[in-house]
């Protein structure tokens, strides 16, 4: 499909001419430039939602192609191109980025007071470079905003952080960035063979097995990392600790979704021989993950934390549903880390909204919250159970689907992710009865007061879409299904293929 304007283009960029009438014309006291900054922001982030919609409401479910493409010669010399175009894989992530935007605009409208222009700025330009990276069709486009999403993150964390966000800031920076460096030979090496940065011809190129082997280890250096996966995990939890409520929501929500989505996007397409290869590999990191950041969650006695940890686990699914390499198992992953995205962003709101009240998020000085604070005990527990997958929920959607395709692939694969689990509901249902539970002895919890109206308008499309997920998957379901059924015709033809030459060069040996 295509549309007379740049619907992608202006979906991408709106965030930052948004974040530029911010710098430009905002101007007058300390308090009008605060307001003012808030109100554009929030506008510009709604806009640029309703824009996003307008992309899945032209979104052609039948076709795996990009589609909406817009294209226009950046380095024709090179033949690298700024090119944008929406599959079915990258539609709801688009989606995502630009739903969590207003949501984390909302919620800090009271709890940041210092530099608010700056933040309301940060978070805009955040918003660019991540609906940017999941529409670029270009490999060298991609790395860009791949990449530059660092840049508004580590500066929301330092600043706007807590007691330790210059040790949080800079150990996320360089945790990212050392892994995206190999990416980076990587894709330069892809462009001497192919001769362009274009990702569907890329796609389409065919790089020998020992060369695939060392470009799927350098793209996994880097995607690893953002998912995390274990063991270069331990970036996040003091990340999500020290950032800002609002810099976890999208932390949590968009940028862990990273490295998932490269792993579609290039790692099982562009290199299937070695994907293939070292599926086993990520196998057992995924099942470690999900068991080992399980127990320690059990433990915590950070509430930002253990969600940190929960949400290591819950990406040791995504990353075991990939590479198991069929069509439940897959779609499955994309629903979970939709799901996830959702899910997370709203715990860590719940911990932010007595965090507010409290100034605290150690779980032992609450407990009976469910007496004085009932809308928020309510909305909680929604969160809660979507976290620990109950039926009806997003959360089970992509649990179950990921179990019923892991355990195709392998019985002891399933068993270790439904362990994770288990776990996954002792630590949540832990943390949930000893803040809501209970007597409510404490003074200073007495005085706590319920969710504020903002508060609820917060929350309420948070859980409409949980529901919806899970009550009526099949409108998330089907845009992707062409997609991923694409992605895994692409990935058995190029098995096929290899196993066909390496028949006829035994056969000829012989």
């Amino acid at each position: 499909m295509t549309l007379d304007w740049p619907l992608l283009s202006l979906t991408t960029f709106l965030p930052t001419i948004g974040a530029l009438l911010i710098l430009s014309f905002v101007r007058g006291t300390e308090e009008e430039v605060a307001r003012n900054s808030r109100w554009v922001a929030l506008w510009t982030s709604i806009i640029t939602f309703v824009l996003s919609l307008l992309i899945w409401v032209n979104f052609d479910t039948t076709s795996a192609e990009f589609q909406l493409a817009e294209r226009w010669e950046w380095l024709p010399d090179f033949n690298i191109a700024y090119s944008l175009g929406v599959d079915g894989i990258s539609l709801f992530f688009v989606l995502l980025s630009t739903f969590l935007t207003p949501i984390c605009i909302l919620s800090a409208w009271k709890a940041i007071t210092k530099h608010v222009r700056e933040y309301m700025i940060a978070f805009l330009i955040l918003e660019t470079l991540m609906v940017g990276m999941f529409l670029a069709t270009d490999i060298l486009l991609f790395y860009i905003f791949f990449e530059a999403v660092l840049i508004p993150m580590y500066i929301i964390i330092g600043v706007w952080g807590g007691q330790r966000r210059i040790y949080a800031a800079f150990k996320f920076f360089l945790y990212t960035l050392l892994g995206s460096v190999l990416m980076l030979v990587a894709i330069i090496y892809m462009y001497q063979i192919a001769g362009t940065t274009d990702i569907p011809t890329l796609m389409q190129t065919v790089f020998a097995e020992n060369v695939q082997t060392w470009l799927w280890f350098a793209f996994f250096a880097s995607f690893a990392v953002k998912v995390p996966m274990w063991p270069v995990h331990t970036w996040l939890p003091d990340a999500h600790v020290e950032a800002p409520t609002a810099g976890s929501v999208i932390l949590a929500g968009v940028l862990l979704k990273m490295g998932g989505y490269g792993f579609l996007r290039f790692s099982i397409p562009m290199m299937p021989l070695a994907s293939e290869q070292f599926a086993d590999l990520v196998f057992w990191l995924s099942v470690i993950a999900v068991v080992y950041t399980s127990l320690v969650a059990l433990v915590q006695e950070d509430m930002k934390k253990l969600i940190a940890y929960s949400s290591i686990a819950h990406m040791g699914f995504v990353t075991a549903a990939i590479f198991s390499m069929n069509e439940q198992a897959i779609a499955g992953s994309i629903i979970q880390m939709l799901s996830h995205g959702v899910v997370s962003g709203a715990l860590f709101l719940c911990v932010g909204v007595v965090y507010d009240r409290l100034h605290t998020r150690e779980v032992a000085r609450y407990g009976g919250l469910v007496h004085n604070m009932p809308k928020y005990a309510l909305f909680f527990m929604v969160f809660t159970m979507a976290s620990v997958g109950l039926p009806g929920t997003s959360g089970f959607v992509g649990e179950f689907l990921i179990l019923v395709g892991a355990f195709q692939m392998s019985t002891w694969l399933a068993a270790g992710l439904a362990t994770g689990m288990v776990l996954g509901a002792a630590y949540m249902l832990y943390l949930y009865r000893r803040v809501v539970f209970g007597e409510l002895t404490k003074d200073d919890l007495k005085q706590m007061l319920d969710l504020s109206p903002r508060e609820v308008a917060i929350f309420v499309p948070l859980v409409a879409i949980v529901l919806w997920m899970g009550i009526y998957p099949a409108s998330f379901l089907d845009p992707i299904e062409v997609s991923v059924n694409h992605l895994i015709q692409q990935y058995e033809t190029a098995i096929a293929a290899a196993e066909n030459s390496a028949a006829a060069m035994a056969a000829a040996g012989q």
